[in-house]
């Protein structure tokens, strides 16, 4: 009784400190924060910058990434996400067909020179807000969304509230800056609403596209980004520039599986700003991969007290980003107690799988129990004593 007693309580010391090790690993790996990359760095003329592969948030090189500063038109990130989330939960179509409004008329810079009444469907509206970078545009949704531009503002500042957007402040919905003072966001948040917005594929479909029309071939919409037309991979996403802003773009680009976005704010020239935006991209791709590792259905382990003698365990899948130089040598180290005791609840964590080069962890996802296993009663067990005596 007493060694059952001790065994009970090492495999409670076992579970305690694989499931609190690979939970702090996993917090760590799910939100990619804080991992700079050691390998070199890239050439930026800029005051803020931020290199990020996009599907696991792992931040790979970062110059002044939280100072807040005027983005110009990389605000309808936030213009557009908000849109294809409206899209997304029903309450706006792509054909739908919107009206401008004398305030939408009247914004300056990039635009598509909407007359005031001018119907426009939706999708195109997007379209010229990705691709031409219009204001008037994006004002006319933003209306649709929230009934006015102040409304939409105010659900702008709560949505990056939400995605964890700690240095940023939306005063309108496309980055126009002559007429505010504390319209201000970092390259770090601009790179997470990037990533969020680039889920939506609609957006990457026109993001990369270099030239365009609308209103029936009529008017002609050239892509404010030239990375989409000269860089191998890019896929957008978007520009801005304006005197306080100076010049500033978050750029998408994907290869061999990989997306990365860079984002450069306050460069003194459009030409670089590109070059300090591809010279990231370039280094990123140089020197880094994605690691994938996809979801896996385990050998059942074996529950003591429990109605059932086995439990269905698995895990989810795993991303993480390496170093080129660890592709081939990623070893995946088993975590497991030789059993569990019942009762086991479905999702509860009761091991780990992690993932190392060498000695250097890169990361851990959670075995996780497939079903409920619940613990078995004296009923239960003097039934089975009856069944087994029966059978022989």
């Amino acid at each position: 009784m007493k060694i059952m007693k001790n065994t009970g309580k090492i495999l409670a010391l076992f579970l305690c400190i694989t499931i609190l090790t690979c939970s702090f690993s996993i917090s760590a790996n799910a939100t990619g924060g804080g991992y700079i990359a050691t390998v070199g760095a890239p050439t930026t003329q800029c005051k803020s910058a931020v290199l990020m592969e996009a599907q696991t948030g792992k931040v790979l090189y970062e110059l002044n990434p939280d100072e807040a500063l005027p983005p110009a038109s990389v605000t309808k990130i936030m213009t557009l996400l908000l849109v294809m989330e409206a899209i997304e939960r029903g309450e706006l179509k792509y054909d739908d067909m919107l009206q401008a409004s004398e305030h939408a008329c009247s914004m300056g810079g990039s635009q598509i020179y909407l007359k005031e009444g001018e119907e426009m469907s939706v999708d195109d509206l997007i379209k010229s807000v990705v691709i031409a970078s219009a204001n008037d545009a994006a004002v006319v949704l933003a209306e649709k969304v929230a009934g006015s531009e102040d409304a939409f503002v105010e659900l702008m500042n709560k949505r990056a509230k939400e995605l964890g957007m700690e240095n940023t402040h939306f005063e309108n919905t496309n980055g126009l800056d002559d007429t505010v003072e504390n319209h201000l966001i970092s390259a770090m948040d601009i790179a997470i609403m990037s990533r969020e917005l680039i889920k939506h594929k609609k957006i990457t479909e026109y993001s990369s596209i270099w030239m365009d029309t609308i209103r029936n071939g009529e008017f002609g919409l050239t892509n404010t980004n030239r990375l989409v037309r000269f860089y191998k991979g890019a896929t957008g996403l978007k520009t801005g520039s304006t005197d306080k802003a100076g010049f500033c773009i978050s750029a998408t680009a994907e290869r061999d599986g990989m997306t990365l976005i860079a984002v450069v704010m306050g460069s003194p020239t459009r030409d670089i700003r590109n070059t300090s935006a591809t010279s990231m991209l370039d280094w990123g791709f140089a020197n880094f991969a994605l690691y994938n590792a996809p979801a896996e259905q385990l050998e059942p382990i074996t529950v003591r007290g429990g109605k059932n003698s086995f439990c269905n365990v698995g895990t989810e899948s795993f991303s993480t980003v390496i170093e080129k130089s660890e592709k081939g040598r990623v070893e995946a180290v088993t975590e497991l107690p030789p059993f569990i005791s019942a009762p086991t609840e479905q999702g509860q964590q009761i091991g780990c799988i992690r993932y190392r080069v060498g000695e250097k962890e890169i990361g851990s996802v959670g075995i996780m129990a497939r079903e409920n296993v619940k613990k078995i009663s004296f009923v239960d067990v003097f039934l089975r004593i009856i069944s087994a005596a029966f059978i022989n």
